[in-house]
This record gives C-alpha cells, structure tokens and sequence, in this order.
C-alpha cells in the first residue's frame, strides 16, 4: 500500500491538494451513476456474517452520548446547532390534577393514562452521522448532484435514510492516544497514515474492506462534562497524510470522538474542513462525529480485543442530510 502524498502538494496543502486528492480517490461511478451510499457499498452480506466472529463474550458498549441539554454543544454550537432541548407535552402533573382526558383510551372512565414527549434538535448536535448530501466542494456532492439536490424541504439524493440497513458490520478501534501514551491528544495533532498503521501493529488488527473504524484521539474524556471549546476550538484528528490509509483500505465507514472529525486549525487555510470535501464528496465516505470511544477504549485495552460487532443505523429521517444515532459494539 501506498502512502504517498500527490506529487504537486506543496509545503502547505491549499485547494489544489483538495483537488488532486479528490480527482485520485474519487469513486463517482463506481456503483452506477445514481448510486447514494457510497462506501457503504463495501459492505456486502457476506462482509457482515463474518463480522458476527467478533461478538466473544457478549459485551455491549454503547458509543453514544446522552442526548440533553448538557450535550457537546454547550461550549459554543458551530453554525448554530444547539444541545437537544426535551420537552414534555402531557406529564404526571396533567394526570395528578385530571386536566387531561384520554380520548385515545377511552376517556376517564377507564382508568389508563399517559404521559408523552418530544425533542427540537439539530440533527448533528450530538454523536451523530454525516449523510453525504451534507457537503458540498466545487459546486457538487457525492457522485456529482448540484445544489439543486438539497432544496427547503431536504435532499433529494444522499440523505440519510440510505444508510438505514446498511451500517452494521465489523468495528475497529484504532485508539492513537493510548498508541501515543497519552490520555487525550493535543489539539492540533494531524493522524498520520503511519499512525494508523502503528496502532494495528500494536493492537494486533488489521483494517479491511468494509470495516467500520472508529479513530480514538482521547479528546472526548477530556471534555465531557466540560465540553469548553470542544464543538468550536482547536482538535487533534486526521490530517491530508491520513488520506490515502483511508482510501486503499475501502473502509465502510470512519467515526471520531471529536466535533468534526479532522485536525483543526485545518492544514489548509483556503479550505474550510478539507477532508469532508475529499471523504463526503468524492470518496462517498460515511463520517460518524462525537463518538464516546472511552468506555470502548478501556475494555479494549483490558481484554486486548479490537474488533467487534458494530451496528448504528442512523433514524431514517426522510430527505435528512444527518442523523443522530446511538452506535453499539459488541464484543
């Protein structure tokens, strides 16, 4: 496998490194000119019988955060996005005080009642899936569709219900803070292709096609609780010399325990999210953010096992071009 970095790359990836690494990983085509599900496609019912080899002791760990008002967003939402807000809508007080009549059941005389709530989210608020209608790079999406595919009532191709039965599958951790001997790392830190393939050594696992890999960078233990800048400062994560790991792998899927998935400041400066334009747009590649790896990460290193059972479809929100989701690994 490969590592190497396009030959025009200058000291400092611009737009033109974006580019090139576009045009050399694109995979528009590759599954029919109408396909959605981009890398997901890697993933085929065979992939997935062979994944149930890693479920070993019944484990189940939850990758998800709690979704309240506590969330990730507490330290300044990005683009507007706000921590889920709950609101009950019939609650025990409706029932204590007989102010509220079932219908539904029958009325009062039939001794039931209820109680029921609802949520007002953004969608990408807490740990959740980008669909690959959520990025846009020189005036295209996945596979080619304009803008005119995302219109005020969502996306007409790449939303997020494409993925509903299609994100189960073998799971890896490659857990670079522990690789680094470091509880979290600094923001700043761009993973490397050769960091990717120091923590398989070291884990004893090798990454292959369909794959769902979550990258660890230790940065949600850092902050949950006190999330500061966490959805809006300076992160560790994958940077440009990651790429072509990712690519020649055809992984299903990659998920982080950061905000946005790759290292911020971005090594580009005239281009915003860099890796988003290369694995979203021209990879099709399914990127999950927010993770909570760190209860996965601890059983992990006790039991020395890093692969597992990785099953998170996303809600299948009708023409959403994201979803919150709570992915499991069993182990």
């Amino acid at each position: 496998m490969t590592t190497e970095m396009p030959t025009t790359q200058t000291s400092t990836p611009d737009v033109e490194t974006v580019r090139e690494l576009s045009r050399k990983y694109s995979n528009w085509g590759r599954w029919g000119a109408d396909d959605q599900r981009g890398t997901l496609n890697h993933v085929t019912p065979e992939i997935v019988a062979k994944a149930a080899a890693s479920i070993r002791s019944g484990k189940r760990i939850s990758l998800g955060l709690n979704f309240d008002q506590n969330g990730p967003q507490s330290g300044g939402g990005f683009g507007g996005r706000f921590n889920p807000i709950h609101l009950m809508f019939r609650d025990g007080g409706d029932i204590a005080n007989g102010t509220v009549i079932d219908d539904f059941y029958g009325g009062n005389d039939r001794h039931i009642r209820g109680t029921d709530d609802m949520i007002i989210m953004p969608l990408q608020s807490g740990t959740q899936w980008d669909a690959l209608a959520h990025i846009f790079f020189d005036g295209h999406m996945y596979n080619g569709f304009t803008p005119k595919a995302v219109t005020s009532k969502g996306a007409t191709h790449g939303d997020i219900a494409q993925a509903k039965n299609q994100i189960a599958g073998r799971g890896v951790l490659l857990d670079v803070a522990r690789l680094k001997g470091v509880d979290f790392l600094e923001p700043g830190y761009a993973i490397t292709a050769e960091d990717l393939e120091a923590c398989e050594a070291a884990q004893g696992v090798t990454v292959g096609r369909g794959d769902f890999v979550m990258v660890r960078t230790g940065q949600m233990g850092d902050r949950k609780g006190n999330w500061k800048d966490y959805s809006a400062g300076s992160a560790p994560g994958l940077g440009f010399a990651s790429v072509p790991w990712v690519a020649e792998r055809e992984i299903a899927a990659l998920a982080t325990d950061t905000w946005g998935m790759e290292v911020l400041p971005n090594e580009s400066p005239d281009v915003f999210q860099p890796l988003h334009c290369i694995f979203l747009v021209a990879m099709g590649l399914f990127v999950g953010e927010i993770f909570d790896l760190e209860d996965l990460a601890a059983d992990c290193a006790e039991d020395g096992q890093y692969d597992f059972f990785f099953c998170a479809p996303p809600l299948p929100f009708t023409r959403a071009v994201g979803s919150p989701v709570n992915p499991m690994a069993i182990k």
